[in-house]
């Protein structure tokens, strides 16, 4: 594990506390409240959060909030007709990581993944614990343990592909799991699915990073409308979660809904990329203010 892995999962693991004290509390909690539960000292605390999402931790809170939910569907909803298309041969971006993806053939699908070989590793990452998966063209698997248990987590994704064969090779899938969790460089994925998942998938890779949609907007989008019960379970089988961003459908109530591997990572997941963006755009109008 790198020091930046070890630091990011610490980073991780103090914001997780924070949110069960914001949800509990049910109040606006000053530094010196907040940081007293997290039994740190508020200096300490405001530098774990600075250094890992660049804002302060009441401004954080906001996030956070049930209702932030919300606010991210009236103010950064996605309509994936005008977004930009992205096709199995096409391109997406996380910030600065560069995806190129490719889908199994049906074949391949059907047989379950006979004759195929997965490796597999155990990665910290600012979400917590997580399971990444990848066979010689790329990464198939990346699932999150923080409030599944490793177990049960590994069970799950195995059993996406009954029939390969399993190696454990986290060095050699270290390159990959920093270049996800530092969000730099390139991400090759090879993707297992249906048709009507891979549909989902897709529609999932148009959304904006610090931007939200619905479950029956991706319904529409894919051409089915009164689909929507499948779209959500297509959205729960993604095999790479934050990759593609199942994270970022909503329910139209603006309720958070379920997610795979705990809505308190789902959360976290929006929180995260709602501050790095705002962060980014607080840098750029500094930026052009000073020129």
């Amino acid at each position: 594990m790198t020091g930046q892995a070890q630091e990011d999962s610490y980073h991780y693991g103090v914001i997780r506390r924070a949110i069960e004290v914001i949800d509990a509390g049910g109040e606006d909690l000053s530094l010196e409240m907040l940081a007293a539960r997290m039994q740190m000292s508020p200096a300490h605390f405001q530098r774990v959060f600075s250094a890992w999402v660049g804002v302060s931790p009441k401004r954080y809170q906001q996030y956070l909030r049930l209702g932030h939910a919300k606010t991210l569907l009236q103010e950064r909803f996605s309509t994936l007709e005008t977004a930009h298309a992205v096709g199995l041969s096409g391109s997406g971006r996380l910030h600065d990581l560069f995806l190129r993806w490719e889908a199994m053939s049906p074949g391949e699908y059907a047989r379950k993944g006979a004759g195929l070989q997965i490796r597999w590793g155990w990665f910290d990452s600012p979400f917590g614990l997580a399971l990444v998966m990848g066979t010689e063209k790329g990464i198939c698997g990346l699932a999150f343990a923080a409030e599944v248990g490793a177990e049960p987590t590994m069970a799950d994704m195995r059993a996406r592909w009954p029939s390969a064969t399993f190696v454990e090779d986290p060095m050699g899938l270290r390159p990959l799991a920093e270049a996800i969790f530092s969000q730099r460089g390139e991400a090759a994925l090879h993707m297992i699915g249906a048709p009507l998942q891979i549909k989902v998938w897709e529609a999932l890779l148009r959304i904006p990073s610090g931007h939200v949609t619905t479950y029956s907007e991706l319904a529409r989008a894919i051409g089915s409308p009164r689909a929507v019960r499948a779209v959500g379970t297509a959205v729960g089988k993604n095999p790479v979660s934050w990759l593609i961003p199942c994270h970022r459908a909503l329910r139209k109530s603006g309720a958070l809904g379920g997610y795979h591997w705990g809505t308190g990572v789902k959360r976290a997941m929006l929180a995260f990329e709602s501050a790095q963006d705002d962060s980014k755009i607080a840098a750029s109008v500094e930026g052009r203010q000073s020129a």
